[in-house]
């Protein structure tokens, strides 16, 4: 499983001095793509071929909450969905206590230039070397 490791900064928090729930989005996100750099996929030589990675669905359940300067880190797997449709299983927990904090799927897709899905090389091979 992948591991991202990160710390809250003091602008991602609200008023109520906890992580601002759209915050979480972009941690997910941002370990999505390090997973994706880690396992050879990078989305700027697949967007030069026309390969476009897409977010079609996020769900995601807030467990805790994070503050200031917590140390925390999220894993990702990724599992095939459909023929076309991927999905990243993410969580994040707080470092100190490995408390969950957020539980997360993104579901997505590869579109060609013309904006249809399709099939993408790169993705399948990931999920070949993700398999148990």
């Amino acid at each position: 499983m992948f591991k991202y490791e990160m710390r809250v900064r003091d602008y991602e928090c609200d008023l109520q001095k906890v992580v601002n729930n759209s915050v979480y989005q972009n941690y997910l996100e941002h370990a999505r793509h390090e997973f994706l750099l880690a396992n050879g996929v990078d989305f700027a030589e697949l967007a030069a071929k026309g390969i476009n990675l897409m977010v079609i669905r996020v769900e995601l359940d807030f467990k805790k909450p994070l503050t200031s300067q917590d140390d925390f880190y999220v894993t990702v797997e990724v599992q095939q969905e459909s023929r076309i449709k991927f999905a990243f299983i993410q969580h994040i927990y707080h470092q100190k206590d490995n408390r969950l904090i957020v539980s997360g799927k993104a579901v997505g897709l590869a579109v060609n230039l013309q904006g249809r899905p399709m099939v993408c090389p790169d993705l399948e091979r990931l999920m070949i070397i993700q398999a148990p």
